[in-house]
């Protein structure tokens, strides 16, 4: 539920953000392409049309690539602008810029806004810097914020260290994001030390490449380890059958499935009481 100083516009969104009333969150980003280039054969509008009623809770766009998916995809299926970008070419690709503001996803249709961290790169100052003047706007335009923030630099050397992933999303949670995307921490125990500490729901991004049984198995711990969600996208579109796979992702992730493992559903609970 919504903190009390948080405004009914701003609630709103975040309800319609979390739209299966379970708060858990299933994202798709789809932004890749300014930092890699073209995300896969075939256009964009069929990948976004193949997840739309797959259970995927909502995707992550740039401003442009909107003029070429059909807005009846979003029915079903929240928007979430992303304003930052980079290039894998740049001297320092984790060096992220604003390529967009919030009073802009606002008139395109934005549900929540989403800015990229990298806490440890050599412009960490900047992204910072950027991330506290979008919190500034999504709290006067009463829109959800997604940070993104991950350990990324040249003096990291493993930015799925338990007290790095911690430290991400405190910041992500201090500078005024509704919800946090970071790292996997590592295992289910270490992940719910990590989320104990965040009053903001945390999501793991999606890892390294990964075949389908490894991937949901990946799932199933963030889920144990108590967080909320996970936001994946290579592994989803660029799987043989992304629709197949969002849609068993989205049953993990909304409890409508839960595969065997070491601990239960209720156990996966109890380690973040």
């Amino acid at each position: 539920m919504a903190p009390p100083h948080v405004s009914f516009a701003r609630s709103l969104r975040v309800r319609r953000l979390f739209r299966q009333g379970d708060w858990r969150l299933f994202v798709v980003p789809l932004d890749h392409s300014i930092t890699d280039g073209p995300i896969r054969r075939g256009d964009l509008n069929s990948l976004v049309g193949e997840l739309a009623d797959t259970g995927v809770d909502a995707v992550v766009l740039h401003k442009g690539a909107l003029r070429h998916v059909n807005h009846a995809h979003f029915t079903d299926m929240s928007l979430i602008v992303h304003l930052s970008a980079s290039t894998r070419h740049a001297t320092d690709p984790n060096a992220k810029y604003l390529v967009a503001g919030v009073d802009e996803a606002l008139r395109i249709g934005a549900d929540a806004v989403s800015v990229h961290v990298n806490l440890g790169s050599e412009q960490e100052a900047r992204q910072i810097a950027d991330l506290a003047t979008v919190s500034d706007a999504c709290d006067r335009w009463n829109l959800p914020l997604l940070a993104m923030v991950y350990a990324r630099g040249p003096e990291i050397s493993d930015a799925r260290a338990p007290e790095l992933v911690a430290h991400a999303a405190s910041l992500a949670a201090d500078l005024g994001a509704d919800v946090v995307k970071t790292d996997y921490a590592g295992s289910p125990e270490q992940m719910a030390e990590v989320v104990a500490t965040c009053p903001v729901p945390v999501i793991v991004a999606g890892g390294p490449p990964q075949q389908e049984s490894g991937l949901l198995a990946y799932v199933s711990d963030a889920l144990r380890g108590g967080a909320a969600g996970v936001a994946i996208g290579r592994n989803v579109f660029q799987a043989g059958q992304p629709r197949q796979l969002a849609a068993a992702i989205a049953r993990l992730v909304h409890g409508a499935w839960y595969p065997p493992g070491p601990k239960a559903l209720d156990e996966r609970l109890s380690l973040t009481n």
